[in-house]
Formats: C-alpha cells, sequence, structure tokens
C-alpha cells in the first residue's frame, strides 16, 4: 500500500516536482534524443489537451506539487503554449513554472511567455559554434537561439540557463567557451552528462565527458572553482562559482554521480504516460483515466494511480550496473 502521504515513496522521498511533456515534436534533431529523419510523431489526438493537463496538474496540486516545468520535443511548437502556462500558474499550490527549449522559436514567445506566468527558463544548447551546433542538431537555427537567448533577458526571465550535453569526441572544444559565456554574461551554464535516451541505442559509457573531467578543463583556463554544492539537495546539479565570483556553471552528473537518492520529480508524457523515473520501463495510463469522466470517483482513480506510481519507484536508474536496461522510449518521447 502507498505510504500515508501519497507522494512519498518507499525510500522517503517526497515528490513535489512535475515535469510535463506537451509534444514529441521538435525542429531539430539532437542525436542523442531523436532520430535524423522519418521520425514517428505521436498523432495530434493522442496528445493531451490543455484542459486535461491542467486538469491533471489540479490534482496534482492537491498531493503537493508544487512546481512544473513543461518540455517537449520542442514545447514552443506547440501552438499556444502561452494559454497553457497561463492556465496552470492560476492553480493554487502552483508555485514555479519552468521550461526547457532550445531556443529556436523563443524569441517570438519570450514576452508572451513571460505574461502569462512562465518563472524560469532554461535553454539547451550544446556548442558555441554553428558548425559543430549543427553536427549534434543536424539542423540549422545556431543563431536563432542566439536571439532567443537575448530575447529571454530584455524581457525579464531570472534564472536564465544553458543546458549543455558533453560528448566526448564532440563537444569538449566547447567546455571553455561556455565557461567564458558563464563568465560574461552570468547566464548559469548547466553541463549535463550523456545519457542513454538515444533512438537509435547508440549510447557508449565511453563517449560521456564526465562531470569530473569538464571541472577539469574550465579550472585549467580560469582557475578554482568554488563548490556551492546543491542549494535545493533536490535539485539535479551541483554548482560551481568561479573563485573571483564572476559567474556560475552547474554539473548534471547522472551517470558517474547520480542523484537518484534525492530525486523529488516525476513525468507526464505528451500522451499521458505517467513515468516515475526518466529510466523508467514501465508506465501508468493517466489519459484514459482523463477521458473516463471527470466525476470525484475518477478523479479518486486518478489520485490512486499517481500515489501508486510513486510508491513503485525504484531507488535509482542502475546506469552504472549490468542490470540496466535503455528504455524503448527515447528521450523526445518521454520528455526532457
Amino acid at each position: 500500500m502507498p505510504s500515508q502521504h501519497p507522494l512519498v515513496d518507499t525510500f522517503g522521498r517526497t515528490h513535489n516536482n512535475l515535469r510535463i511533456s506537451v509534444t514529441d515534436r521538435c525542429n531539430i534533431r539532437c542525436f542523442y534524443c531523436m532520430p535524423a529523419d522519418n521520425v514517428e510523431f505521436m498523432d495530434r489526438s493522442e496528445l493531451l489537451t490543455f484542459e486535461e493537463i491542467e486538469r491533471f496538474v489540479r490534482v496534482a496540486a492537491g498531493l503537493g506539487i508544487n512546481k512544473l516545468r513543461l518540455t517537449g520535443g520542442e514545447p514552443l511548437v506547440r501552438r499556444d503554449l502561452s494559454e497553457l502556462i497561463r492556465r496552470v500558474s492560476t492553480i493554487e499550490g502552483i508555485k514555479d513554472i519552468g521550461l526547457t527549449t532550445n531556443g529556436i522559436l523563443l524569441a517570438d514567445q519570450a514576452s508572451d511567455l513571460h505574461a502569462a506566468g512562465l518563472s524560469r527558463i532554461n535553454i539547451s544548447l550544446d556548442a558555441l559554434d554553428p558548425v559543430r551546433f549543427k553536427e549534434v542538431t543536424r539542423r540549422e537555427g545556431y543563431e536563432k537561439v542566439l536571439e532567443g537567448i537575448e530575447a529571454a533577458r530584455r524581457t525579464g526571465f531570472d534564472p536564465i540557463k544553458i543546458n549543455a550535453v558533453s560528448i566526448r569526441g564532440l563537444t569538449e572544444d566547447q567546455v571553455v567557451p561556455f565557461g567564458r559565456l558563464a563568465r560574461e554574461t552570468g547566464i548559469e551554464v548547466r553541463f549535463i552528462e550523456f545519457m542513454p535516451l538515444d533512438a537509435d541505442n547508440a549510447w557508449e559509457r565511453d563517449r560521456v565527458l564526465f562531470a569530473a573531467e569538464i571541472r577539469e578543463r574550465l579550472e585549467a583556463e580560469f582557475g578554482p572553482l568554488t563548490p556551492l554544492g546543491r542549494t535545493d539537495p533536490t535539485a539535479p546539479a551541483s554548482q560551481f562559482e568561479f573563485a573571483d565570483g564572476n559567474g556560475r556553471v552547474g554539473f548534471i552528473a547522472s551517470v558517474s554521480e547520480p542523484f537518484c537518492g534525492n530525486c523529488n520529480r516525476f513525468r507526464l508524457t505528451a500522451d499521458g504516460k505517467l513515468r516515475n523515473c526518466l529510466f523508467s520501463l514501465e508506465e501508468t495510463d493517466i489519459k484514459q483515466l482523463l477521458r473516463d469522466g471527470d466525476d470525484a470517483q475518477n478523479e479518486q482513480r486518478i489520485v490512486d494511480a499517481i500515489a501508486a506510481s510513486i510508491h513503485a519507484k525504484a531507488e535509482g536508474h542502475e546506469i552504472n550496473t549490468a542490470r540496466f536496461i535503455q528504455p524503448d522510449r527515447p528521450m523526445y518521447s518521454i520528455g526532457g
């Protein structure tokens, strides 16, 4: 049976953070996330409507969820996303709404997103060079991302963070430029270890550029980094500040230093499946429950489904063991 608090799992982790994928579609094709071509996207009828997402968030907020992050795919390709943000921002208990985007469409939408109630924004950018950008994304768009970052700054988003996936043999030479960007702009750059969620199942541990190595490269160029730890113990990134106080970086070391023990997150996919871990092999069909009706009895079924999913959460993802099995869904289909 689930524990007394419905969103506390069997390892004592309290869950207050919900990540919601609003689409599996994307306007680039990062190799660590999705195939280059011939992607089979979900039919639009399979996607949760904004009304269904809002209803689910209301139920989840009643169970202690107070932080949301909207993801994809690329969430900004979902039409009228600011309307969804406006809806969920008014739900009692929701205190913080974040967005993870590749930034290509951000310049045109930043103002509306901010006005709708978006609190924070993370921009996925793995290279500060247009040629290397295209190697990773297999599409154009580098200049558009830079325009999006600048639009976010002008609009008043604070903080703005850049998520940079670090890949051996491809992005090592981007570490120092990203460090320089952090020092010159005040934007926190978070280096993310390459994880086994690619659509081609081509992940190899030898291609992971580990957080410790990235830190060594940064310190060789800029001097010592001062550890700030995790100001929020449930946050995935360990934070560091340059010794002169000029800029911060973070490391999300999912492979070399898993942070599963403090995880407070679970996920709702664009097609309405609840996942208690990014690497989970099991899902709970929330969409069917949402479409079965909105009476009190069905609301309780949704509550029970959330509680059961959290209760079943494993202790960790086991990437570093022989037991690890890569999920059938790649990143773009789960939600980043």
